[in-house]
């Protein structure tokens, strides 16, 4: 167990994980820890099992390790079971993970290797009610084919990779390269010569390479303030939205009492409670009485005309048997109180009403998660492309309308404001004319109160009535609240009764739907983690076939750069030309007396040299012609000692085998493993 552990803590410590772990602090790791390493360990091999424990779901985390870790092939050590290495990795168990990061840290390549392949190669799962849709079908064949394509140039890959019959192509790769570096040192050299004959050119060469950093700069600043701008534009877009939420929630909230939220969720649990009771146990009865049928039918051996006949025959007999029994029940009915027939129909049509409520009701709240789910789409499309909530059509109408109403609502509370500013002054200035005359009838109260001797007896007297109103009225406060309160336990406990009253056989028929959701739960992770291998590899061939582009275009803008650069060293050339006609230096040589020739001009060297190069391109023409006349046949030749060579290897692994007793036989499946 030590040498695991030291073997975990070495390969954690290198790059490009780069720990810094020891024996102490490794063993002190709590579990989101050690399940976080395992998943950054993960990560190395596939990067999309990147994550972060502590916002991921335990169960989903472990389904998701469980997957990889079956990619992957990985065995779990035979002294644990399974239960208790599923629990393990739900809850970070050290028995259950340490033999995962030695297993993993031991075949990083391979592994690597075979997370690659398995983003083509894990085959996607058409369920069997899809194999009827043809345009799906063809769809799957094709996607099949491309994965067959992709077996065997990864085969070729691999095969190229570890032999050496690219070396001439190499070689001659190399060889162009030097003709064209010699070219360019040439063409180097040139453009030396004719700067050196300027006087200021260092000054010239330093202007123009701070002309070039100044440009560079330039670029990188104007870069800049374009990506500030878009990340300001996109923070203001995001805060008027965030704004507008925040007011209709608020808007939403306006009005809202404890006793409408309270009644609102009475109903709601009312309409939940007849569901679960009434309408989903006999949907549930019917589906499982559709299912023994279906069952019975499937497990029984192919009937024959007679069987037919029989079943057809006992058909109309039980028909016939319950048509006496429903006309002997109206008979009975008949004679009974038409009053209870009254209400039995009564009841019968509130049945139905309810039936067809609830119906209605399931519809519409699966409508309703519709419309939320495409709403929650379109608003992430909307903030992850960085714009605003538009309104077209009959929504800009609606607002239009409403910002009108609005407008005139907005001027008639304008006028109310103006007139009950107008009336608040006045009756600002009446209070002030009433206090006024307070104050003089309490000071006149005052002098009659000291010329009787019972000198603020008024004072005390409002005094007195003040507190014992205010002390009646605390006390009426005080009975009423105490009898709400005990009103109030009694009814919330008479409730909580109730309601675990009808909750229990709901809790109990609960359990198996929560346990047949996790198993779908599964599936679906199962289902998904498939969809997105595929997903994968389509998104890498895009992104190859967007590399092929992205290449071309690179080269198209070259060879037009360079295009252009011809055509101004033609232009160069020509003037040059020109130049040398008007100086006579392209004059032919003379002829001396003696029948010798004086020095050649440079017009006939040129020509010289045109004809000299003429023959050796003719030359060429003719050996590259029977380079080609033999190329099918050197390249056919070169593939048969390819395969020969595989063939021989092939026979040297097979016959070593057979020595070591160690030849077996594996079905070809659909995974490429190397």
């Amino acid at each position: 167990m030590s040498e695991q552990l030291k073997f975990v803590i070495q390969e954690l410590n290198k790059a490009p994980f780069n720990k810094k772990f020891n024996l102490i602090s490794f063993d002190a790791l709590r579990p989101d820890q050690l399940l976080q390493i395992l998943s950054d360990v993960f990560a190395e091999l596939d990067p999309k099992m990147q994550a972060d424990v502590r916002n991921e779901d335990p169960e989903q985390l472990a389904m998701k390790t469980l997957n990889f870790l079956r990619i992957l092939k990985y065995k779990p050590p035979e002294n644990i079971p399974l239960t208790t290495f599923r629990q393990g990795l739900v809850s970070g168990d050290k028995a259950a993970l340490h033999p995962i990061l030695e297993w993993a840290l031991g075949r990083m390549p391979e592994l690597r290797k075979r997370a690659y392949l398995a983003r083509f190669l894990v085959r996607v799962e058409l369920h069997p009610e899809l194999e009827g849709d043809a345009d799906l079908v063809a769809l799957y064949s094709q996607y099949e084919a491309l994965m067959e394509q992709f077996k065997e140039v990864h085969k070729i890959s691999e095969a190229l990779k570890g032999s050496g019959f690219n070396t001439q192509e190499v070689r001659k790769d190399i060889g162009h390269m030097e003709e064209e570096k010699e070219q360019l040192l040439k063409k180097i050299a040139r453009l030396r010569r004719r700067v050196d004959v300027h006087s200021n050119k260092d000054a010239m060469l330093e202007l123009a390479r701070n002309l070039r950093e100044e440009q560079d700069k330039a670029d990188t600043l104007s870069q800049q303030r374009m990506n500030q701008q878009d990340a300001l534009n996109h923070c203001e877009q995001k805060i008027q939205r965030l704004t507008q939420q925040l007011r209709d929630l608020r808007q939403s909230g306006l009005g809202a009492t404890p006793e409408g939220l309270l009644q609102r969720l009475e109903e709601e649990l009312r309409a939940n409670g007849y569901l679960v009771r009434d309408k989903l146990p006999k949907e549930i009865a019917a589906c499982q009485d559709a299912i023994r049928d279906l069952q019975k039918v499937a497990t029984e051996p192919a009937m024959g005309q007679s069987d037919i006949d029989k079943i057809k025959a006992k058909i109309h007999t039980e028909n016939a048997e319950i048509n006496a029994l429903y006309e002997q029940k109206m008979r009975s009915q008949e004679t009974t109180d038409d009053k209870l027939t009254l209400f039995r129909q009564q009841a019968a049509v509130i049945a139905r009403k309810k039936e067809a409520a609830g119906e209605t009701l399931n519809e519409l709240r699966v409508q309703l998660n519709q419309l939320e789910s495409e709403l929650k789409e379109k608003q992430s499309q909307i903030s992850a492309e960085g714009g605003e909530e538009v309104l077209k059509g009959e929504d800009f109408k609606k607002y239009v309308g409403t910002l009108r109403g609005k407008s005139t609502t907005y001027k008639e509370k304008r006028q109310e404001l103006a007139e009950l500013r107008a009336e608040t002054g006045v009756l600002a200035r009446t209070a002030e004319i009433l206090q006024q005359k307070q104050r003089e009838l309490t000071r006149e109260l005052e002098v009659l109160e000291d010329q009787k001797g019972v000198r603020g007896y008024h004072a005390l007297h409002g005094a007195l009535q003040s507190a014992s109103g205010q002390k009646a009225s605390l006390d009426d406060r005080k009975n009423a609240t105490l009898e709400d309160m005990a009103a109030m336990v009694t009814n919330l406990n008479s409730r909580i009764t109730d309601k675990k009253g009808r909750l229990a056989p709901i809790i109990k028929d609960l359990r198996p739907l929560r346990k047949s959701c996790q198993d779908l739960t599964i599936e679906y992770e199962k289902k998904k983690s498939t969809y997105d291998s595929c997903a994968a590899g389509l998104e890498s061939n895009l992104s190859r076939l967007e590399q092929e582009v992205t290449s071309l275009r690179n080269e198209l803008n070259a060879q037009e750069s360079k295009s252009h650069f011809l055509q101004l060293s033609l232009q160069i050339h020509e003037a040059q030309l020109k130049f040398l006609e008007a100086n006579g230096a392209l004059e032919p040589g003379i002829l001396q007396a003696d029948g010798s020739a004086k020095k050649l001009s440079l017009r006939d060297r040129l020509n010289q040299e045109i004809s000299e190069q003429e023959k050796e391109g003719k030359a060429l023409r003719e050996r590259q012609k029977q380079v080609r006349e033999g190329q099918e046949a050197l390249r056919n030749q070169a593939l048969m000692w390819k395969h020969l060579e595989r063939l021989l290897r092939s026979k040297t692994s097979s016959g070593a085998q057979r020595e070591d007793g160690r030849l077996q036989e594996q079905a070809s499946g659909d995974m490429l493993v190397l």
